[in-house]
């Protein structure tokens, strides 16, 4: 395994067989469950201490809550400076999403100033997915999004110690947050600093460092390819856009890539790259425009997902594709009654400039389509009518193959992130169609719009299993949560991770 794609992140260290007493640090992090200190890493600091848990406990000072951070300085019996309790809720319903985020708010808690050495305590009855996914919250959790900012908020550790962690778990949950860190950062980046070619530069840096194969298509090669919804959307921008294509061939091996491996992928990743949406000519309000940085979340997932794989050096063979674009409102933008001809040959009227997402998925898909993968998944800030429905946090899936939707669903539980199955009948087809043109880029009227836009995309899969991912809702926090500053969350890269390890 590599971390070299994200190289400034803190260094880890582990413990396997540590007393957490025994354990040197600014601070030690040690889970509780509600109902007390029960049995565990919990029992075993509270023994060290004399009690102090359980009496605290007893009096309800702590309680195990879900996400509670209580910090308790310089306990006694410990050679930490202070002991941090953070609550992981009722014992029976813990799971990995549940320990990500725990672990994030403690890391965010103590990231509020710089600290050269945190301990983190994981329990023996966790399972190895469960301590995995700790690790990458711990990870995250420390990482802000104020590097703008001249004296940032968020800090990470000089060095973080997992006690009683297997090593190797460890280091695949510390590469895992990478690939979220990665993701979060290029979203929090101002729009004027990410944009077409400088997200495709940010690929190729990343491809360099992970040893995936990458191929970058400008707007010469765009015109020539016929991808012209792509173009159209990005005609009103003074920056053209760009396609990028990402391959990663582990299959046959398992502790390295394989360059031999040049059969058809068994995977592909589809990423929404609208670097910044003005919405066009269809033009959003100042409130509706203010968090659009975020349009391009879906690019920032494949990025950081295919370089995670990567870096596991996982048996499988992933094509990953990336449409780049500014949807601006310069004089040549494209307009509503336009009929653009994306690369499949589909006619597409267009009856919303804003619905601009889904013209430029229309050609990286067709493109994608070419390698003839066996499945695709695509991620994409696509619709608000997807947050109406569903909420902020929760991702909405759509499919024309159930066991591929299946499968993404069950990587998605496993690590903890929430996702909700919306229907594809075949009466919404009818929704899309127009008078003018083979199909219109909205549905009929307000209602089920984040089925209509899926309904759109299905054209141009070619019938390959196909799973849509709508994570207008998770992508970004517009407020913090005690486990995240407000911003890019990196929605849907743990998620696509698993799926590619196959759940192993």
């Amino acid at each position: 395994m590599t971390r070299e794609f994200f190289p400034s992140a803190s260094s880890v260290a582990c413990e396997p067989s540590a007393r957490p007493q025994s354990i040197e640090a600014d601070a030690i992090v040690v889970f509780l469950a509600e109902g007390g200190v029960g049995t565990g890493a919990a029992a075993e600091i509270d023994a060290a201490t004399g009690g102090l848990l359980a009496r605290l406990a007893a009096a309800g000072e702590i309680t195990g809550r879900r996400y509670e951070c209580v910090p308790i300085l310089a306990a006694q019996g410990l050679r930490a400076g202070q002991l941090i309790v953070v609550g992981i809720g009722k014992r029976e319903q813990l799971d990995a999403g549940v320990l990500y985020r725990a672990a994030a708010a403690a890391a965010r808690h103590l990231a509020g100033r710089p600290r050269s050495r945190v301990a983190f305590v994981a329990d023996g009855s966790w399972t190895t997915r469960q301590v995995e996914q700790a690790v990458a919250g711990a990870a995250v959790g420390m990482v802000g999004q104020d590097f703008y900012r001249a004296e940032p908020k968020r800090t990470r550790f000089g060095t973080t110690i997992w006690v009683s962690a297997p090593v190797e778990t460890v280091e695949r949950g510390t590469v895992i947050a990478d690939g979220v860190n990665l993701a979060r950062r290029l979203v929090n980046m101002a729009p004027d600093d990410i944009y077409p070619q400088s997200f495709s530069e940010e690929c190729a840096t990343i491809a360099g460092r992970t040893g995936l194969d990458i191929e970058i298509w400008d707007e010469d090669r765009l015109v020539s390819e016929r991808c012209n919804g792509m173009l159209a959307v990005g005609r009103g921008s003074v920056r053209s856009p760009r396609l990028v294509i990402l391959r990663y061939r582990g299959a046959g091996r398992t502790g390295r890539q394989s360059p031999a491996a040049d059969e058809a992928p068994d995977l592909a990743f589809v990423g929404k790259g609208v670097t910044f949406d003005s919405g066009g000519l269809s033009l959003k309000p100042s409130d509706g425009m203010l968090t659009m940085k975020c349009d391009m979340s879906g690019a920032a997932a494949v990025l950081g997902a295919m370089a995670t794989v990567a870096a596991l050096r996982l048996p499988i063979n992933i094509v990953g594709g990336i449409g780049l674009a500014e949807n601006m409102t310069g004089p040549a933008a494209y307009k509503l009654g336009d009929v653009i001809t994306a690369r499949n040959g589909t006619t597409i009227e267009v009856h919303n400039t804003d619905a601009e997402g889904r013209i430029v998925l229309a050609d990286v898909l067709d493109v994608i389509r070419g390698f003839k993968p066996g499945r695709i998944i695509d991620l994409a800030t696509l619709t608000g009518a997807c947050v109406v429905a569903l909420g902020q946090d929760v991702a909405g899936l759509f499919t024309n193959d159930q066991p591929c939707c299946d499968a993404l669903a069950a990587a998605a539980r496993a690590v903890g992130e929430p996702v909700w199955q919306l229907p594809m009948y075949p009466d919404y087809d009818e929704q899309i169609k127009s008078e003018v043109a083979d199909i219109k880029n909205v549905g009929d009227g307000r209602w089920g719009g984040a089925i209509t836009a899926a309904k759109f995309l299905e054209r141009f899969v070619g019938g390959i299993p196909w799973t849509h991912v709508d994570i207008a809702g998770p992508a970004f926090s517009e407020k913090s949560r005690p486990w995240t500053d407000g911003g890019a969350t990196g929605s849907m890269v743990r998620p696509l991770v698993e799926l590619a390890r196959g759940g192993d």
